[in-house]
């Protein structure tokens, strides 16, 4: 989210029309996205700092920052690890925590709407018009949002299951806690995009439309369940549970770096990045929990 916090982050003075995208979705939005993208630094700052006060070596990316930054006002020109300008967003996290279904249990879902090779920042000046434009980035940024936040909240649940230290427990779930807490307001920040007074509206460069979901009468795609639904969950014979979903943690690490990956996040980086988040991914797929 640091790229999209350059642009849309909060500021003093007047905002660009990026910025007040955002407020259409919520008054407070760049508020959030300025508090959501301090909490990331802070854990990145932590974990690395509790490695080294363990003897181990911190995680440093810092030299696959190599792609280009948004050059619209606003956002910070440096390099960057991501690319948010050309991706295709999941949104089936939409649908999936409206169902009484669990994908640990083999379900599938549709995507809520399809966003496919789009970008979620204003790549210049050009792209903070017409407003209907502008916006479609902003809801665009608000999907992916949600989208990267409920693949935190189900990694963290599930690397839990792989620790031994009551120590490491307490970070991981304690910061999977967090995770969670940003991805309900995501839920809810996205969903305002597709309802009035916001929605339904045509992006005119490109055809992208925002539809009203609440006038679909599809309940999986109600924008007010901001909450899991209770679904499946350990054994189909068991009660319906309000959870976190998926929890598996088989492969679950190498699982989220190859979607992350598919979603065009990455594009542009290099060979040795891809060689090293997937070493990152392997050594964290290999623990197990021990007594």
């Amino acid at each position: 989210m640091a790229a999209i916090c350059g642009a849309g982050r909060l500021t003093s003075g007047k905002q660009n029309p990026y910025q007040k995208a955002f407020q259409r979705l919520d008054g407070d939005g760049s508020q959030y996205i300025t508090s959501n993208t301090f909490d990331e630094l802070s854990h990145a700052e932590f974990l690395n700092a509790y490695l080294l006060s363990k003897g181990a070596e911190p995680v440093d990316l810092d030299g696959f920052r190599t792609l280009p930054s948004s050059q619209a006002s606003g956002a910070q020109n440096i390099g960057r690890l991501t690319n948010l300008m050309n991706l295709t967003v999941d949104t089936s996290w939409f649908t999936r925590y409206r169902s009484t279904e669990n994908p640990d249990m083999g379900a599938t879902f549709p995507q809520a709407i399809d966003l496919v090779n789009v970008t979620a920042i204003p790549r210049d000046n050009t792209d903070f018009g017409p407003t209907t434009h502008i916006q479609a980035i902003a809801n665009t940024a608000a999907f992916h949002f949600a989208m990267i936040e409920q693949g935190g909240s189900t990694l963290y649940s599930a690397m839990a299951q792989k620790t031994s230290n009551l120590e490491v427990l307490r970070i991981v779930v304690s910061i999977g806690g967090d995770e969670v807490a940003h991805f309900l307001e995501w839920v809810d920040f996205a969903g305002n995009g597709v309802q009035p007074p916001v929605a339904p509206f045509t992006d005119p460069t490109n055809g992208l439309t925002f539809p009203n979901f609440n006038a679909t009468g599809n309940p999986l795609l109600q924008t007010n369940l901001i909450f899991p639904v209770p679904c499946e969950f350990i054994n189909a014979n068991l009660p319906r549970c309000a959870v976190i979903r998926p929890t598996n943690p088989k492969g679950i690490a190498m699982g989220v770096v190859n979607f992350l990956a598919g979603t065009g996040l990455f594009t542009g980086q290099s060979p040795a990045f891809f060689k090293a988040l997937n070493a990152l991914a392997r050594a964290a797929d290999a623990a197990q929990r021990g007594f």
